[in-house]
């Protein structure tokens, strides 16, 4: 079955990118909920997952909210007001939402399956329940999505940046053609592959909003929301080499600079670790250790975040390319496998 968006030429100048950190959370937390070993997705999940049942996050708000398969709350994503917003302003947007659009988008969450108890409660009270729902977002962010974060924004910043390029090249036609093997552009239609509800102007705003995601695949997923416009998220490109390792040879140069001490804490930063754990690994005492990273961190080559009673360092984007030789970082596109279900599922 196919649902189209028609487009006027209006519609074609409001359509714009955006890098979404709540579509990041929404698609990655429902990926961890599946039992199944996500195949792009399996060091990350397996580094994750044991964070995320140390902090009780497998019963709470966002478990209750996103189910394992079918419609997500249109509320938990809304509309960026600009192409790269950050998670603060999007957590403000959501406390922000209207108690009718919560408890709309619970009513439909309620045709699926029957409603939890922490469910009812926000439905209840949805002003002061929303405050625990952001809170909560937010601890799932430090765990799971910011020591990582600069690897996986690189990925969609580069995505927004090609397809605004093919745009310019080839149309905004060649671009929405080229989106997800069950997207395709017809007569000024977007024509989607879908098992459930369609999507059409009347349920939608003018323009359209492509959110390019890192834990989408292999679907496309939607939000329509009147009067704003709609957003359809998809898998961005590279997402395939997203989690190899990024370490080279490069860092015997860099260990000229830095010195060995501090680029070997770099290497062993290509997945985010505690001072304890760097310790272990590197043969440093935990005293040297926090030193380095003190400076590491001020030199703006690694971030720290708090996970629980410890801290996650990581190496930013700027570390990344110290350590990576020129043209090693370019990454191939990944086509999904299999047709995407349309309407946020």
């Amino acid at each position: 079955m196919e649902s189209g968006l028609t487009f006027s030429a209006a519609d074609l100048a409001q359509t714009r990118f955006a890098v979404s950190p709540m579509w990041e959370v929404v698609t990655s937390f429902r990926l961890l909920k599946d039992e199944a070993d996500p195949p792009l997705h399996r060091r990350w999940a397996a580094q994750v997952r044991p964070r995320l049942l140390r902090a009780g996050l497998h019963r709470g708000w966002l478990a209750a909210l996103i189910p394992g398969h079918g419609y997500l709350a249109d509320f938990l994503n809304p509309t960026p007001a600009g192409p790269f917003p950050q998670l603060p302003a999007e957590l403000a947007a959501i406390r922000r939402s209207s108690p009718e659009q919560v408890r709309s988008d619970l009513g439909t969450l309620a045709l699926k399956s029957s409603p939890s108890p922490r469910l009812r409660v926000l439905h209840e009270e949805p002003e002061a329940v929303l405050e625990k729902v952001t809170a909560e977002i937010e601890t799932y962010w430090e765990l799971a999505l910011a020591p990582y974060w600069p690897r996986i924004s690189q990925v969609l910043e580069a995505d927004v940046f090609h397809r605004a390029r093919q745009v310019a090249e080839h149309g905004s036609a060649h671009v929405l053609n080229e989106l997800h093997s069950s997207v395709s552009w017809d007569a000024g239609t977007l024509h989607m592959v879908r098992r459930q509800c369609s999507l059409t102007r009347a349920e939608a705003g003018s323009g359209l909003l492509l959110v390019p995601s890192a834990f989408a695949w292999p679907r496309v997923l939607t939000r329509s929301v009147a009067p704003e416009p709609p957003q359809l998220a998809y898998p961005a490109r590279g997402i395939g080499t997203l989690w190899e390792p990024r370490t080279t040879k490069a860092s015997d140069a860099v260990a000229a600079v830095l010195g060995r001490s501090r680029t070997l804490l770099l290497a062993e930063l290509d997945t985010p670790a505690s001072t304890t754990q760097l310790a272990l690994h590197t043969g440093l005492s935990a005293a040297a250790v926090s030193q380095h990273l003190t400076a590491l961190r001020d030199a703006g080559l690694v971030t720290g975040h708090r996970a629980g009673r410890s801290v996650l360092y990581a190496r930013t984007a700027i570390a990344d390319a110290l350590l990576t030789p020129a043209g090693a970082g370019d990454l191939p596109s990944v086509e999904p496998a299999v047709p995407g279900q349309f309407r946020r599922t």
